[in-house]
């Protein structure tokens, strides 16, 4: 970690804290040497028309009449375009995570009386699977938009914002919660601001983790775009153009040809998006590592090299998002004053009659809350009446087979992601070469894979039990991998060369810090790992392909063909016994690691 510099007097820790306490006329404006336009502004400005162009074309569509059943051209002439709608749908849901992630993270991370609801909560969200989102989402958005397109559009970026979302926070909220004693001694001294401590401390110190895990998102996103652009309740079906549509509609209807097509466009899409997107990201991220010395062998970019030469983003820089920033600053600086500052009593006043408002808001709101669960109890009762106990006990039971499964590929995945993630994680050479690699391999959707997989295991012995196993250790692993690599690239690089220089043993450069400096991001991935192992049950034990239905015993088999049959008694109580299993298994297992990894494996 660089030097802290300390502040001795207030005109200093104002300027640390974007104030300004010196006159304007003794501070020398700093120089900055003039940008011409070129090429490089040239392509920026055509990029920018492009994706202007496809939300213009995306907005069309979503504002025409409401089309549920639409044929789905198989012809490689659609692929673009189907390639944007689907690529649009996954960064709306990308962004609505990401603001989510900030604002929940930081709420249950700081705030402890949240953090007793707010976790928990997090724990029964992520374990519901987002088949079981569907009916309700799908209903209540076409129903508020009967006449267009864009209740159907935003139940699939709803669904899609269901896989990407959970894992984010747990990863943010394990960053801030984490955090080196020595940086929160140091805001405490240089008396942040509340919102300071968010953008200045928290959201660096979490970056390499959000960064890689938000590149699990978008392949977990894929994993079930399929799912989230064909949208099936019992007799009636919901459909929507993309890659999702195309790749489901050729596996259904046996076209390898255009099944392999739709593969081609999307790994070609998902090297573009790492190319131009999450490579820039992560070697921008690099600046936030916590370690005395900077690394030799660093991140690299070239369009991150490119930005940086860039005229246009300079001035929009300069012109735009500056004097916006500075705006935003002297709101939030009048909004949330100094710790420890002296009020008038007037000032009092005023907050006092706040306080009287905001407490009968929050009256209001717990009553609304407290209404609005009691209805939703009273209809939940109503469902579950439907359910007899033989079917309890064979929910039970099946639920016991989906848990050997989950096991056996959390372990399987555990044993390879390890060795893998930390040989990426501390080599910046390996890092460039693999992580596209990893990016394409874990962003392909297994479920488009799998007529191809279910035909080469079925004879073997398992069949589909063995199948289900394979698909779900594809759709999960890689929450553990990009975790992993996480942790190993935020290893300090004067510890590693501390290592070299006293000729420390591999294993016990292993025992005494790569795995206590990796356990954290360890527990966070398997932790999303476990949940994503439950939610891929519902598509990786019941299979639909070719006009046929295969399944094997499991919960996620029951959940899905009572959301295709529209039983919702029986697709509810699966539902809610699978979220009691991973509750259980987050309470008694994970939330212990997670107090292990904050007492005992904090840098700092």
């Amino acid at each position: 970690m660089a030097q802290v510099y300390i502040p001795e007097n207030v005109q200093e820790r104002e300027q640390l804290q974007g104030g300004s306490s010196a006159p304007r006329q003794n501070r020398p404006p700093r120089e900055e040497p003039r940008k011409q336009l070129g090429f490089i502004d040239l392509g920026i400005a055509l990029v920018l028309i492009a994706a202007v162009s496809l939300i213009i074309v995306a907005a069309s569509r979503w504002t025409a009449p409401l089309s549920p059943t639409i044929q789905i051209d198989l012809s490689p002439a659609t692929l673009p375009v189907y390639a944007g709608y689907s690529f649009l749908r996954m960064l709306l849901a990308y962004i609505l995570s990401l603001i989510f992630t900030f604002i929940y993270g930081h709420i249950a991370a700081t705030n402890k009386r949240a953090n007793t609801v707010m976790v928990p909560l997090l724990d029964i969200l992520q374990s519901i699977p987002i088949l079981s989102f569907l009916p309700g989402v799908v209903l209540a958005l076409v129903g508020l938009f009967p006449h267009s397109n864009i209740g159907l559009e935003l139940a699939s970026v709803v669904l899609i914002f269901t896989s990407q979302a959970w894992n984010m926070t747990f990863s943010y909220y394990h960053s801030a919660r984490t955090l080196p004693k020595d940086l929160k001694e140091f805001s405490a001294v240089a008396r942040l601001r509340p919102w300071q401590r968010f953008f200045k401390l928290e959201v660096p110190a979490s970056m390499i983790g959000l960064i890689w895990n938000s590149m699990m998102s978008w392949a977990g996103g894929w994993f079930f775009l399929m799912a989230s652009e064909q949208l099936v309740l019992g007799s009636r079906s919901f459909q929507l153009p993309g890659l999702g549509s195309y790749l489901q509609t050729a596996a259904n209807k046996g076209n390898a040809t255009a099944l392999v097509s739709g593969l081609v466009t999307l790994i070609a899409l998902i090297i573009l998006l790492d190319f131009f997107f999450w490579r820039p990201l992560v070697a921008w991220a690099d600046r936030f590592k916590l370690e005395m010395n900077s690394e030799g062998d660093a991140p690299t970019s070239p369009v991150l090299n490119v930005l940086r030469r860039s005229a246009l983003v300079g001035a929009l820089n300069q012109r735009l998002f500056r004097p916006i920033g500075s705006v935003i600053a002297g709101i939030l600086n009048r909004l949330q004053p100094l710790p420890g500052a002296s009020s008038f009593v007037s000032v009092n006043k005023m907050e006092q009659r706040r306080f009287t408002v905001g407490g009968l808001l929050k009256i209001a709101f717990m009553v609304a809350l407290l209404i609005g669960v009691l209805v939703g109890l009273w209809h939940m009762v109503l469902l579950l009446r439907n359910v007899s106990l033989v079917m309890w006990g064979q929910l039970v039971l099946a639920a016991g087979a989906t848990f050997l499964r989950t096991l056996i590929a959390l372990l399987i995945g555990l044993a390879w992601t390890i060795p893998v993630g930390v040989a990426i994680g501390l080599s910046p050479k390996w890092s460039r070469r693999l992580q596209p690699v990893v990016q394409v391999v874990a962003s392909i959707p297994a479920t488009a894979l799998f007529p191809i997989l279910l035909v080469a295991l079925v004879g073997l012995p398992g069949g589909l039990s063995l199948a289900a196993i394979l698909l779900m250790l594809l759709g999960t692993q890689w929450y553990m991998l990009f975790n992993i690599i996480a942790g190993a690239m935020s290893i300090p690089s004067d510890l590693k060369e501390a290592t070299t220089i006293y000729h420390v043993t591999r294993w016990r450069r292993w025992r005494t810090l790569i795995l206590p400096a990796i356990f954290p991001y360890l527990v966070t991935g398997m932790l999303t790992a476990s949940g994503g192992a439950w939610n891929a049950s519902v598509v990786s034990e019941y299979v639909t392909f070719n006009g046929k239905t295969a399944s094997t015993f499991g919960l996620g088999s029951i959940i899905a063909a009572s959301g295709a049959d529209g039983n919702f008694s029986l697709l509810l109580a699966g539902t809610l016994l699978m979220a009691t299993v991973v509750i259980l298994i987050n309470r008694l297992l994970w939330k212990r690691l997670y107090g292990l990894a904050e007492r005992r494996y904090i840098l700092g």
